[in-house]
């Protein structure tokens, strides 16, 4: 599956972020601890620069803890970048991350003029929550979908710290198409986007390898089904998603294996590691070489064809 949501409002927010950069002191990004590298968008880190970072990975109570500090290490190998893992609530972080900020920017701390923070990250990862915590009321916009917040919002916290909050963007082109399996998996896209049963095969794939005690337990297997197919119509046949003549609906089953899965409730799973991810990218690099070794053959047959005319 190739990922192209990217809403007009996102390509113009990106523009808005480039143009206000100067300005700023330290990127607060907030990553799904989910997928830390599949929710990091390559627009925040290119613009970025050598801009102190703090890499929030939010929904880390939803995330495996060990793998969750796997990615916390990876991160701060990084020059001026910290991490901090966050929980859904978020409300017992603030003050951390407010001295973290304090701590990447110690020429500001202490004197008459305020830390400029920008908050970025992917929709629905969690910033509004985060700042309506840091701020102690609401202030920002939630929801729990994506694409909530349209525009920039400028907020004195009063207490040194000034921060921008960014509407959630993706970028244009996912390179790596597990990684657009992923975002969908947790909710990062609409669900009018993509199918869930597509999503769910995906998911279903990955866990029955990484996490079948966690299946096991939530669906009640005496045995582990060696296919998502099978795993799904099990599934669906126990919570009465069937059709006409007995058959499962597949997207229906998959619809709430998918919200079990983004809740929580089948335990906390991650759906990434570093190691993965290198694997990975090396197979991004080799599909693009192969990408455009094909393109140039096309483009070559066509002008001999031509030529032949």
């Amino acid at each position: 599956m190739s990922l192209h949501w990217y809403p007009g409002h996102m390509h113009k927010a990106s523009k808005e972020m480039a143009e206000v950069l100067p300005q700023v002191d330290v990127i607060i990004e907030l990553l799904d601890a989910r997928l830390p590298y599949s929710s990091s968008n390559p627009f925040i880190e290119k613009l970025r620069a050598r801009k102190p970072s703090i890499k929030l990975l939010s929904k880390s109570d939803l995330a495996d803890p060990t793998i969750t500090q796997l990615w916390r290490d990876h991160f701060e190998q990084q020059d001026n970048t910290k991490t901090l893992a966050v929980s859904t609530e978020q409300l017992d972080r603030s003050q951390q991350i407010i001295s973290l900020c304090q701590k990447l920017v110690p020429h500001k701390t202490g004197n008459e003029k305020s830390i400029v923070a920008m908050i970025t990250g992917i929709p629905n990862v969690g910033k509004s929550t985060l700042i309506n915590s840091m701020a102690g009321k609401s202030i920002a916009k939630t929801g729990n979908e994506p694409a909530i917040t349209k525009g920039q919002q400028r907020i004195n916290l009063k207490n040194g710290i000034i921060l921008l909050d960014t509407p959630g963007i993706l970028w244009p082109k996912v390179e790596n198409e597990k990684s657009s399996y992923r975002l969908a998996a947790t909710g990062a896209i609409k669900d009018t986007v993509v199918s869930y049963a597509d999503v769910a095969f995906f998911a279903v794939d990955y866990l029955l390898k990484e996490y079948p005690d966690l299946l096991k337990a939530r669906y009640e297997l005496d045995q582990m089904p060696q296919t998502e197919l099978e795993f799904l119509e099990f599934v669906g046949a126990r919570r009465g998603c069937l059709r006409a003549g007995g058959q499962v609906d597949l997207e229906r089953v998959s619809t709430i294996f998918m919200n079990e899965l983004r809740s929580g409730m089948i335990g906390a799973i991650t759906l990434e590691t570093p190691a993965m991810i290198a694997l990975e990218k090396e197979q991004v690099i080799i599909q693009q070489a192969e990408n455009e070794a094909r393109k140039k053959a096309i483009a070559e047959a066509r002008k001999k064809k031509r030529k032949s005319r």
